[in-house]
Protein backbone atom coordinates (compact mmCIF):
# COMPACT_ATOMS: atom_id res chain seq x y z
CA UNK A 1 0.00 0.00 0.00
CA UNK A 2 1.62 3.11 -0.95
CA UNK A 3 2.65 5.66 2.30
CA UNK A 4 0.37 8.30 1.34
CA UNK A 5 -3.05 6.33 0.88
CA UNK A 6 -5.06 7.32 3.63
CA UNK A 7 -7.60 4.72 5.53
CA UNK A 8 -10.29 5.10 8.22
CA UNK A 9 -13.09 2.90 9.35
CA UNK A 10 -16.63 4.03 9.04
CA UNK A 11 -18.29 4.25 12.63
CA UNK A 12 -21.00 2.72 11.12
CA UNK A 13 -20.86 -0.09 8.53
CA UNK A 14 -16.99 -0.63 10.09
CA UNK A 15 -16.05 -0.62 6.52
CA UNK A 16 -12.25 0.21 5.79
CA UNK A 17 -13.06 3.66 3.62
CA UNK A 18 -10.02 4.66 1.35
CA UNK A 19 -10.25 8.56 1.05
CA UNK A 20 -8.95 10.18 -1.90
CA UNK A 21 -11.76 13.33 -1.19
CA UNK A 22 -13.49 15.10 1.62
CA UNK A 23 -16.75 13.45 0.08
CA UNK A 24 -15.72 9.96 0.62
CA UNK A 25 -15.92 10.04 5.02
CA UNK A 26 -18.22 13.57 5.00
CA UNK A 27 -18.33 13.45 8.98
CA UNK A 28 -14.87 12.83 10.57
CA UNK A 29 -14.21 13.85 14.35
CA UNK A 30 -10.32 14.12 14.32
CA UNK A 31 -10.66 14.10 18.23
CA UNK A 32 -12.87 11.11 19.14
CA UNK A 33 -12.31 9.19 15.67
CA UNK A 34 -15.81 9.42 14.96
CA UNK A 35 -16.79 9.01 11.19
CA UNK A 36 -19.60 8.06 8.97
CA UNK A 37 -18.44 7.30 4.60
CA UNK A 38 -20.96 8.66 1.91
CA UNK A 39 -22.35 5.41 1.57
CA UNK A 40 -23.95 5.44 5.16
CA UNK A 41 -24.99 8.91 4.94
CA UNK A 42 -26.84 7.74 1.39
CA UNK A 43 -28.46 5.21 3.36
CA UNK A 44 -29.89 7.46 6.22
CA UNK A 45 -31.13 9.87 3.60
CA UNK A 46 -32.92 7.21 1.73
CA UNK A 47 -34.68 6.22 5.23
CA UNK A 48 -35.54 9.10 6.13
CA UNK A 49 -36.85 10.06 3.29
CA UNK A 50 -38.83 6.96 2.71
CA UNK A 51 -40.23 7.75 6.38
CA UNK A 52 -41.28 11.32 5.44
CA UNK A 53 -42.84 9.66 2.32
CA UNK A 54 -45.04 7.44 4.49
CA UNK A 55 -46.22 9.85 7.25
CA UNK A 56 -47.29 12.72 4.11
CA UNK A 57 -49.57 9.52 3.06
CA UNK A 58 -50.91 8.53 6.10
CA UNK A 59 -51.65 12.68 7.17
CA UNK A 60 -52.61 13.04 3.91
CA UNK A 61 -55.41 9.93 4.43
CA UNK A 62 -56.14 11.31 8.17
CA UNK A 63 -57.12 14.36 6.15
CA UNK A 64 -59.46 12.66 3.72
CA UNK A 65 -61.21 11.22 6.96
CA UNK A 66 -61.75 14.04 8.72
CA UNK A 67 -63.85 15.65 5.59
CA UNK A 68 -66.82 13.72 6.38
CA UNK A 69 -67.25 15.43 9.42
CA UNK A 70 -66.35 18.92 8.02
CA UNK A 71 -69.15 18.25 4.82
CA UNK A 72 -71.34 17.31 7.36
CA UNK A 73 -70.75 20.76 9.07
CA UNK A 74 -70.25 23.19 5.99
CA UNK A 75 -73.34 22.32 3.84
CA UNK A 76 -74.42 25.28 1.33
CA UNK A 77 -77.24 25.78 3.34
CA UNK A 78 -75.50 25.96 6.52
CA UNK A 79 -72.74 28.44 5.44
CA UNK A 80 -75.36 30.57 4.08
CA UNK A 81 -77.32 30.92 7.25
CA UNK A 82 -73.68 31.70 8.83
CA UNK A 83 -73.19 34.32 6.75
CA UNK A 84 -77.22 35.80 6.70
CA UNK A 85 -75.85 36.69 10.70
CA UNK A 86 -73.40 39.12 9.97
CA UNK A 87 -74.14 40.17 5.75
CA UNK A 88 -77.37 41.78 4.64
CA UNK A 89 -78.64 41.02 1.24
CA UNK A 90 -76.71 39.67 -1.37
CA UNK A 91 -78.05 36.36 -1.19
CA UNK A 92 -76.85 35.48 -4.25
CA UNK A 93 -73.32 36.45 -3.70
CA UNK A 94 -73.84 33.90 -0.28
CA UNK A 95 -75.38 30.88 -2.40
CA UNK A 96 -72.63 30.91 -4.76
CA UNK A 97 -69.63 31.50 -1.98
CA UNK A 98 -71.64 28.57 -0.48
CA UNK A 99 -71.51 25.75 -2.75
CA UNK A 100 -68.15 27.06 -4.13
CA UNK A 101 -66.85 26.22 -0.86
CA UNK A 102 -68.52 22.76 -0.78
CA UNK A 103 -67.43 21.56 -3.80
CA UNK A 104 -64.37 22.32 -2.55
CA UNK A 105 -64.62 20.02 0.22
CA UNK A 106 -66.29 17.21 -2.25
CA UNK A 107 -62.98 17.55 -4.40
CA UNK A 108 -60.53 16.88 -1.98
CA UNK A 109 -62.96 14.24 -1.00
CA UNK A 110 -63.00 12.46 -3.92
CA UNK A 111 -59.65 13.60 -5.44
CA UNK A 112 -58.36 9.77 -4.09
CA UNK A 113 -60.51 8.15 -6.16
CA UNK A 114 -59.49 6.18 -8.87
CA UNK A 115 -61.74 6.19 -11.05
CA UNK A 116 -60.41 8.56 -14.04
CA UNK A 117 -62.82 11.16 -13.32
CA UNK A 118 -60.20 14.09 -12.08
CA UNK A 119 -62.61 17.32 -10.87
CA UNK A 120 -61.49 20.45 -12.02
CA UNK A 121 -61.25 23.53 -9.83
CA UNK A 122 -64.16 26.23 -9.04
CA UNK A 123 -62.13 29.04 -8.82
CA UNK A 124 -64.40 32.20 -8.33
CA UNK A 125 -64.24 35.86 -9.17
CA UNK A 126 -66.29 38.48 -7.38
CA UNK A 127 -67.44 41.73 -8.01
CA UNK A 128 -69.30 44.87 -6.88
CA UNK A 129 -69.10 48.32 -5.89
CA UNK A 130 -67.10 49.57 -2.55
CA UNK A 131 -68.64 48.61 0.65
CA UNK A 132 -70.88 46.20 -0.59
CA UNK A 133 -69.58 43.32 1.82
CA UNK A 134 -66.86 41.34 -0.74
CA UNK A 135 -64.14 41.59 1.98
CA UNK A 136 -66.23 41.01 4.86
CA UNK A 137 -68.27 38.14 3.83
CA UNK A 138 -64.70 36.25 3.04
CA UNK A 139 -63.41 37.41 6.29
CA UNK A 140 -66.53 36.05 7.93
CA UNK A 141 -66.15 33.15 5.77
CA UNK A 142 -62.78 32.45 6.86
CA UNK A 143 -63.85 31.88 10.31
CA UNK A 144 -66.19 29.61 9.92
CA UNK A 145 -63.92 27.20 7.64
CA UNK A 146 -61.91 24.01 9.15
CA UNK A 147 -59.45 24.63 6.25
CA UNK A 148 -56.70 27.62 6.49
CA UNK A 149 -58.29 30.67 4.25
CA UNK A 150 -55.21 34.05 3.78
CA UNK A 151 -56.28 37.18 2.22
CA UNK A 152 -53.94 38.65 -0.02
CA UNK A 153 -53.75 42.52 -1.31
CA UNK A 154 -53.77 41.85 -5.40
CA UNK A 155 -52.45 45.48 -5.73
CA UNK A 156 -48.78 44.86 -3.51
CA UNK A 157 -47.97 42.12 -6.26
CA UNK A 158 -45.50 42.86 -8.94
CA UNK A 159 -43.56 41.11 -11.34
CA UNK A 160 -40.49 39.50 -10.15
CA UNK A 161 -37.34 41.59 -10.14
CA UNK A 162 -39.38 44.46 -9.49
CA UNK A 163 -39.76 46.16 -6.01
CA UNK A 164 -42.67 44.82 -3.92
CA UNK A 165 -44.43 41.46 -3.70
CA UNK A 166 -44.37 38.68 -5.54
CA UNK A 167 -46.99 36.33 -6.05
CA UNK A 168 -45.92 33.75 -4.48
CA UNK A 169 -46.50 35.96 -1.00
CA UNK A 170 -49.96 34.76 -1.58
CA UNK A 171 -49.40 31.07 -1.18
CA UNK A 172 -46.96 31.88 1.75
CA UNK A 173 -49.58 33.81 3.60
CA UNK A 174 -52.01 30.47 3.23
CA UNK A 175 -48.59 28.33 4.41
CA UNK A 176 -49.22 30.67 7.73
CA UNK A 177 -52.54 30.92 7.91
CA UNK A 178 -52.07 26.67 8.28
CA UNK A 179 -49.45 26.89 10.89
CA UNK A 180 -46.77 25.76 8.72
CA UNK A 181 -48.79 22.68 7.81
CA UNK A 182 -48.04 21.85 4.09
CA UNK A 183 -50.81 19.01 4.06
CA UNK A 184 -53.46 21.50 4.61
CA UNK A 185 -52.37 24.59 3.09
CA UNK A 186 -52.63 22.61 -0.25
CA UNK A 187 -56.13 22.61 0.41
CA UNK A 188 -57.06 25.85 1.39
CA UNK A 189 -58.34 28.85 0.05
CA UNK A 190 -56.83 32.28 -0.74
CA UNK A 191 -58.86 35.46 -1.72
CA UNK A 192 -56.73 37.66 -3.76
CA UNK A 193 -59.00 41.33 -2.82
CA UNK A 194 -58.52 44.39 -5.10
CA UNK A 195 -57.82 42.13 -7.95
CA UNK A 196 -59.54 44.31 -10.65
CA UNK A 197 -56.25 47.01 -9.71
CA UNK A 198 -54.10 44.53 -11.85
CA UNK A 199 -55.85 44.92 -14.89
CA UNK A 200 -53.62 45.30 -17.98
CA UNK A 201 -53.70 49.10 -19.48
CA UNK A 202 -54.71 49.72 -22.83
CA UNK A 203 -56.31 51.98 -25.28
CA UNK A 204 -56.01 55.65 -24.93
CA UNK A 205 -54.35 54.89 -21.38
CA UNK A 206 -51.20 52.27 -22.73
CA UNK A 207 -47.95 52.74 -21.09
CA UNK A 208 -44.85 52.44 -23.19
CA UNK A 209 -43.06 51.91 -20.28
CA UNK A 210 -42.74 49.07 -18.01
CA UNK A 211 -45.93 47.74 -16.10
CA UNK A 212 -44.86 45.63 -13.19
CA UNK A 213 -48.18 45.79 -11.52
CA UNK A 214 -50.54 44.70 -14.17
CA UNK A 215 -50.40 42.44 -17.02
CA UNK A 216 -47.15 41.17 -15.74
CA UNK A 217 -48.95 39.94 -12.49
CA UNK A 218 -51.66 37.86 -13.91
CA UNK A 219 -49.02 36.30 -16.15
CA UNK A 220 -47.25 35.90 -12.91
CA UNK A 221 -50.77 34.56 -11.59
CA UNK A 222 -51.25 31.87 -14.15
CA UNK A 223 -49.94 28.90 -13.28
CA UNK A 224 -50.70 29.60 -9.58
CA UNK A 225 -54.74 29.47 -10.51
CA UNK A 226 -54.35 26.53 -12.17
CA UNK A 227 -52.03 24.57 -10.26
CA UNK A 228 -48.32 24.82 -9.79
CA UNK A 229 -45.58 23.83 -7.34
CA UNK A 230 -44.85 27.22 -5.97
CA UNK A 231 -41.56 27.80 -3.87
CA UNK A 232 -40.63 30.69 -1.47
CA UNK A 233 -38.40 31.64 1.13
CA UNK A 234 -39.42 32.34 5.33
CA UNK A 235 -41.47 35.42 5.90
CA UNK A 236 -39.25 38.52 5.46
CA UNK A 237 -36.23 36.43 4.14
CA UNK A 238 -34.84 37.88 0.94
CA UNK A 239 -34.41 35.54 -2.36
CA UNK A 240 -31.15 34.13 -3.08
CA UNK A 241 -29.73 31.14 -4.46
CA UNK A 242 -28.94 29.46 -0.64
CA UNK A 243 -32.00 30.37 0.84
CA UNK A 244 -33.94 27.47 1.86
CA UNK A 245 -36.69 27.18 0.47
CA UNK A 246 -40.48 25.83 0.85
CA UNK A 247 -42.42 23.93 -2.00
CA UNK A 248 -45.92 24.39 -2.05
CA UNK A 249 -48.68 22.35 -4.64
CA UNK A 250 -51.85 24.98 -5.64
CA UNK A 251 -53.55 22.44 -8.19
CA UNK A 252 -55.78 21.86 -5.07
CA UNK A 253 -55.93 25.23 -3.65
CA UNK A 254 -59.44 27.04 -4.11
CA UNK A 255 -58.79 30.98 -5.26
CA UNK A 256 -61.30 33.58 -4.96
CA UNK A 257 -60.40 36.99 -6.52
CA UNK A 258 -62.51 40.00 -5.89
CA UNK A 259 -62.56 43.79 -7.05
CA UNK A 260 -64.73 46.65 -7.59
CA UNK A 261 -64.30 46.81 -10.99
CA UNK A 262 -65.30 50.56 -11.04
CA UNK A 263 -66.65 51.63 -15.08
CA UNK A 264 -67.09 47.47 -16.11
CA UNK A 265 -70.90 48.59 -15.88
CA UNK A 266 -70.09 51.20 -18.57
CA UNK A 267 -68.12 48.15 -21.07
CA UNK A 268 -71.89 46.34 -20.73
CA UNK A 269 -74.43 48.95 -21.28
CA UNK A 270 -72.41 49.50 -24.96
CA UNK A 271 -72.47 46.07 -25.73
CA UNK A 272 -75.78 45.67 -24.74
CA UNK A 273 -76.27 49.07 -26.71
CA UNK A 274 -74.50 47.85 -29.80
CA UNK A 275 -77.83 45.24 -30.26
CA UNK A 276 -80.01 46.92 -32.69
CA UNK A 277 -82.87 45.00 -31.40
CA UNK A 278 -85.89 47.92 -30.87
CA UNK A 279 -86.92 46.00 -27.55
CA UNK A 280 -83.16 45.78 -26.17
CA UNK A 281 -81.93 45.84 -23.02
CA UNK A 282 -80.27 49.79 -23.12
CA UNK A 283 -83.76 51.26 -23.44
CA UNK A 284 -84.98 49.09 -20.55
CA UNK A 285 -82.81 51.20 -17.57
CA UNK A 286 -82.89 55.13 -18.73
CA UNK A 287 -85.85 55.66 -16.55
CA UNK A 288 -83.95 53.77 -13.66
CA UNK A 289 -81.84 55.41 -10.83
CA UNK A 290 -78.28 55.00 -11.14
CA UNK A 291 -78.45 52.31 -8.68
CA UNK A 292 -80.80 49.94 -10.12
CA UNK A 293 -79.03 50.31 -13.55
CA UNK A 294 -75.74 49.38 -12.22
CA UNK A 295 -77.05 46.49 -10.15
CA UNK A 296 -78.81 45.34 -13.75
CA UNK A 297 -75.84 45.76 -15.85
CA UNK A 298 -73.40 44.42 -13.29
CA UNK A 299 -75.49 41.07 -13.06
CA UNK A 300 -74.77 40.73 -16.90
CA UNK A 301 -71.19 40.70 -17.10
CA UNK A 302 -69.63 38.48 -19.39
CA UNK A 303 -66.01 37.11 -19.97
CA UNK A 304 -65.45 39.36 -22.66
CA UNK A 305 -66.51 42.03 -20.79
CA UNK A 306 -63.82 41.60 -18.28
CA UNK A 307 -61.37 40.79 -21.19
CA UNK A 308 -62.02 44.68 -21.95
CA UNK A 309 -61.53 45.64 -18.87
CA UNK A 310 -57.93 44.18 -18.51
CA UNK A 311 -58.00 40.80 -17.31
CA UNK A 312 -55.81 38.44 -19.81
CA UNK A 313 -58.17 35.81 -21.46
CA UNK A 314 -55.96 32.89 -19.71
CA UNK A 315 -57.11 34.59 -16.60
CA UNK A 316 -60.47 34.36 -16.84
CA UNK A 317 -60.20 30.79 -18.41
CA UNK A 318 -59.43 29.91 -14.72
CA UNK A 319 -62.12 31.93 -12.65
CA UNK A 320 -65.14 30.46 -14.15
CA UNK A 321 -67.03 31.15 -11.63
CA UNK A 322 -68.93 34.76 -11.50
CA UNK A 323 -70.26 36.14 -8.91
CA UNK A 324 -71.70 39.58 -8.86
CA UNK A 325 -72.79 41.52 -6.07
CA UNK A 326 -75.75 44.51 -5.96
CA UNK A 327 -75.15 48.16 -4.23
CA UNK A 328 -76.55 48.58 -0.64
CA UNK A 329 -79.90 50.62 -0.58
CA UNK A 330 -81.05 53.16 2.38
CA UNK A 331 -82.91 50.34 3.86
CA UNK A 332 -79.89 47.64 3.55
CA UNK A 333 -77.62 50.12 5.22
CA UNK A 334 -80.07 50.42 8.15
CA UNK A 335 -80.35 46.99 8.84
CA UNK A 336 -76.25 46.63 8.72
CA UNK A 337 -76.13 48.99 11.36
CA UNK A 338 -78.68 47.27 13.77
CA UNK A 339 -79.36 43.60 12.81
CA UNK A 340 -75.43 41.97 12.13
CA UNK A 341 -73.85 40.04 15.32
CA UNK A 342 -71.11 43.24 15.24
CA UNK A 343 -73.13 45.73 13.67
CA UNK A 344 -71.99 49.10 14.15
CA UNK A 345 -74.37 49.83 16.62
CA UNK A 346 -74.17 47.01 18.78
CA UNK A 347 -70.60 47.80 18.93
CA UNK A 348 -70.97 51.19 20.51
CA UNK A 349 -74.01 50.56 22.92
CA UNK A 350 -71.23 47.74 24.32
CA UNK A 351 -68.60 50.28 24.30
CA UNK A 352 -70.76 52.94 26.60
CA UNK A 353 -72.21 50.52 28.82
CA UNK A 354 -68.41 50.34 29.88
CA UNK A 355 -69.08 53.92 31.39
CA UNK A 356 -72.26 53.36 32.74
CA UNK A 357 -74.06 54.63 29.92
CA UNK A 358 -77.20 53.27 27.93
CA UNK A 359 -77.14 54.18 24.32
CA UNK A 360 -79.99 55.07 21.84
CA UNK A 361 -80.03 55.86 18.82
CA UNK A 362 -83.82 57.08 16.93
CA UNK A 363 -84.61 55.67 13.84
CA UNK A 364 -84.30 59.29 12.05
CA UNK A 365 -80.60 59.05 13.33
CA UNK A 366 -79.78 55.82 11.86
CA UNK A 367 -81.57 56.93 8.63
CA UNK A 368 -79.26 59.95 8.70
CA UNK A 369 -76.43 58.02 8.82
CA UNK A 370 -77.83 55.57 5.59
CA UNK A 371 -78.23 58.90 3.69
CA UNK A 372 -74.84 59.86 4.56
CA UNK A 373 -73.06 56.75 3.54
CA UNK A 374 -74.91 56.88 0.11
CA UNK A 375 -73.54 59.99 -0.18
CA UNK A 376 -70.61 59.38 0.41
CA UNK A 377 -70.55 56.41 -2.32
CA UNK A 378 -68.20 54.23 -0.05
CA UNK A 379 -71.41 51.93 0.77
CA UNK A 380 -71.40 50.18 4.24
CA UNK A 381 -67.59 50.77 4.90
CA UNK A 382 -68.70 54.49 5.93
CA UNK A 383 -71.25 54.07 8.57
CA UNK A 384 -68.75 53.66 11.42
CA UNK A 385 -66.88 56.39 10.74
CA UNK A 386 -69.92 58.20 10.27
CA UNK A 387 -70.63 57.19 13.48
CA UNK A 388 -67.56 58.16 15.20
CA UNK A 389 -68.00 61.94 14.34
CA UNK A 390 -71.04 62.00 15.58
CA UNK A 391 -70.30 60.43 19.03
CA UNK A 392 -66.56 61.91 19.22
CA UNK A 393 -67.15 64.59 21.88
CA UNK A 394 -69.74 62.17 24.04
CA UNK A 395 -66.90 59.56 24.24
CA UNK A 396 -64.80 61.88 25.11
CA UNK A 397 -66.91 63.77 27.63
CA UNK A 398 -69.04 61.02 29.31
CA UNK A 399 -66.12 59.06 30.99
CA UNK A 400 -65.61 62.44 32.98
CA UNK A 401 -68.14 60.77 35.85
CA UNK A 402 -69.30 57.31 36.77
CA UNK A 403 -73.37 58.31 37.07
CA UNK A 404 -76.24 56.13 35.20
CA UNK A 405 -76.91 58.37 31.90
CA UNK A 406 -79.02 57.53 29.03
CA UNK A 407 -77.98 59.17 25.86
CA UNK A 408 -79.58 59.66 22.88
CA UNK A 409 -78.55 60.46 19.72
CA UNK A 410 -80.51 61.89 17.13
CA UNK A 411 -80.90 62.82 13.33
CA UNK A 412 -79.47 66.42 13.97
CA UNK A 413 -76.58 64.87 16.00
CA UNK A 414 -75.81 63.37 12.70
CA UNK A 415 -76.82 66.30 10.04
CA UNK A 416 -75.45 69.02 11.88
CA UNK A 417 -73.58 67.61 14.69
CA UNK A 418 -75.92 69.10 17.17
CA UNK A 419 -75.11 67.80 20.90
CA UNK A 420 -77.29 64.65 21.82
CA UNK A 421 -79.85 64.16 24.62
CA UNK A 422 -78.25 63.28 27.86
CA UNK A 423 -80.50 61.87 31.14
CA UNK A 424 -79.28 61.17 34.37
CA UNK A 425 -80.89 57.84 35.47
CA UNK A 426 -81.12 57.72 39.36
CA UNK A 427 -80.22 54.46 41.14
CA UNK A 428 -83.75 53.03 42.38
CA UNK A 429 -84.27 50.34 44.56
CA UNK A 430 -84.54 47.70 42.00
CA UNK A 431 -81.10 48.18 40.50
CA UNK A 432 -79.80 48.13 44.30
CA UNK A 433 -81.29 44.69 44.38
CA UNK A 434 -79.96 43.89 40.69
CA UNK A 435 -76.87 44.62 41.87
CA UNK A 436 -77.08 42.91 45.39
CA UNK A 437 -78.00 39.27 43.33
CA UNK A 438 -75.28 39.94 40.61
CA UNK A 439 -72.78 40.25 43.25
CA UNK A 440 -73.96 37.31 45.32
CA UNK A 441 -73.90 35.93 41.88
Amino acid sequence: MAQNDLHHVCSFCKRDIKITSQYDLPIYDPQTGFAICKNCIKDIYQLITDNEEENAKIDRQRFINDLDSVLDKNRPHIIKEYLDEYIVNQDHAKKILAVAVYNHYKRMKCMDKKDNVDIEKSNVIMMGPSGCGKTAMLSHLAKLLDIPFAVTDASSLTEAGFVGADVEVAVRNLYYAANKDIERTEHGIIYLDEFDKIARKSGENNSITADPGHEGVQQALLKMLEGNVVEFTARGQRKHPEAPTTKIDTTNILFIVGGAFVGIEKIVERRLKSNDSSIGFGAQVKDKNEDSKYDELIKQVTPEDLMKFGIIPEIIGRLPIICTLGTLDEDALLRILTEPKNAPVKQYEKLMSVDNVTLKFTEEALRAVSKKAIARKTGARSLKGILEEAMLDIMYELPKSKEKRQVTITAECIEKNAAPQIEVLASNEDDSVEEKDNFAG
